[in-house]
């Protein structure tokens, strides 16, 4: 999956939102989607490893932008999703990490 062509359709979607929160909210409900397309059970190359460390900074950088796009409609449930996908993109670094650790590659 093209990393930058995954994360397209997520403005598509938040167009049809009637808030501002609720088109922050399906903002990063999109790029959760993004997230739940990594298999990192099926990363197996360097290469693999690398372009999904690329994805999780590029969701980072898209959930960051979101909250600063937002500021000011920063509800409790913009914040709570916001929280929830960067606490999954530090848990799969994490994995990552201990794969490649794993690998006997060092870092």
């Amino acid at each position: 999956m093209d990393t930058f062509s995954a994360f397209s359709s997520i403005d598509y979607q938040s167009i049809r939102a009637k808030t501002p929160a609720e088109m922050a909210i399906k903002r990063l409900s999109g790029i959760g989607e993004v997230l739940s397309g990594l298999d990192i059970a099926t990363m197996n190359s360097q290469d693999d490893k690398a372009r999904a460390l690329r994805t999780l900074d590029t969701a980072d950088k898209c959930i960051r932008m979101v909250l600063t796009d937002f500021k000011s409609e920063r509800t409790k449930d913009v914040t709570r999703e916001a929280n929830r996908l960067i606490d999954s993109i530090e848990l799969a670094r994490d994995e990552i990490s201990s794969l490649h650790r794993a690998s006997g590659v060092p870092s």
